[in-house]
């Protein structure tokens, strides 16, 4: 089906700028520079400080970024790491993945960590916390760095869809151990395929996670220090970044820019639960990864977009503890179950124009006037 407005758009989003990423393609092949080569170094260099750190290391995907943070902060058999439901599967895979225990907590109306009750689930067993930020929105950072203070535990972002959001002046990745982020293709900023970034500004960290990418091994004195993994972020896709990332910036505001159309045109729709408004003061700034509203008519409504030719998608239809391949049948989690009842998110990418936002929030009013 042709949409009249797409959820994501890879050909507009590409059209845009393909004689430079075709360009910096050429040139990384016509160097022979595909793996751990200049392209790699420079973006390591850039996001690093964009993000505000001092080391950023490349990897294959944002749920490797995560599980070397846990192997690299020694979380293993017999530990317990918190975080919560309503997130991707792989924020909680990388705990299982280590040995360890996932400890499960609610959300807030914001569907990020409800802070609260991290403290409730701490145990003698609890070695680390997995804040998710979710939608491009940070979690109660201030909060989570006290709990993790007081009580010595590791505390690693989930900020695979919040990169260059912040909280409290200070962006999502550069707060505690380190920062995980996806460049999945319909990220803030996205690769051409797979791929993922760790930043932090623990010495020791970057060197282990650096070694832990590529097999254990360091290539200048062919030493191997431990058993690792085959994680590398190749060079084609961080020549792509590299061009990318001069517009991040912009992207960034015109992600907000729509966000505050869409919030304009369907606060009057008291069916509708909105995420808030962009706003320049305050503690959040966020970035809009995705525009996720809520309705008690979900399903109605996702129904009746595609047959007005808007496509939107359902994150986590069935949450997390739900599904009985997991074993996280135990944990009850009222507002996850909730939300994951409520949730759909509409188109929500730079290129879309304001005429296609406008349609879709008179779609919106068509339906619920029709009710």
């Amino acid at each position: 089906m042709v949409y009249k407005v797409p959820f994501v758009n890879y050909p507009e989003h590409y059209s845009r700028m393909w004689d430079e990423v075709i360009s910096a393609i050429s040139e990384a092949l016509s160097k022979g520079d595909l793996l751990l080569r200049g392209q790699l170094r420079q973006f390591e260099e850039d996001i690093a400080s964009f993000v505000g750190v001092k080391y950023a290391v490349g990897l294959n995907s944002g749920t490797d970024a995560m599980l070397l943070s846990l192997k690299a902060a020694g979380v293993g058999p017999g530990d317990e790491v918190i975080t919560v439901a309503h997130t991707f599967v792989a924020t909680i895979a990388v705990i299982v993945f280590c040995g360890a225990k996932p400890v499960l907590v609610d959300v807030g109306e914001d569907m990020n960590m409800n802070v609260e009750q991290v403290e409730q689930k701490i145990s003698k067993k609890t070695k680390a916390v997995i804040p998710v930020h979710l939608n491009g929105r940070l979690c109660n950072m201030k909060k989570l760095m006290e709990i993790a203070d007081e009580h010595n535990l590791v505390l690693i972002e989930d900020a695979a869809q919040a990169l260059g959001a912040s909280f409290d002046g200070k962006k999502a990745g550069s707060f505690e151990l380190t920062g995980c982020f996806s460049l999945y293709p319909a990220k803030v900023l996205g690769a051409a395929g797979d791929g993922g970034f760790l930043t932090t500004n623990d010495e020791k960290i970057n060197e282990s996670i650096r070694l832990l990418r590529d097999h254990g091994q360091d290539r200048k004195t062919g030493k191997i220090f431990f058993y690792g993994f085959n994680s590398r972020l190749d060079n084609i896709q961080a020549a792509i970044l590299n061009v990318k990332l001069k517009y991040l910036p912009k992207w960034i505001e015109r992600r907000r820019d729509i966000a505050q159309i869409y919030h304009t045109g369907l606060s009057d729709i008291p069916e509708v639960t909105l995420p808030p408004p962009p706003i320049n003061a305050g503690s959040y700034y966020d970035v809009y990864q995705n525009y996720v509203i809520r309705t008690k008519n979900r399903d109605e409504l996702v129904k009746f977009l595609e047959e007005k030719s808007v496509e939107t998608i359902i994150s986590w239809r069935i949450p997390n503890h739900f599904h009985s391949a997991l074993n996280l049948e135990h944990f009850k989690l009222p507002v996850t179950e909730q939300i994951s009842n409520e949730v759909i998110s509409l188109p929500m990418y730079p290129e879309l124009s304001d005429d296609q936002v406008q349609y879709v929030i008179n779609v919106l009013h068509d339906f619920y006037e029709q009710r």
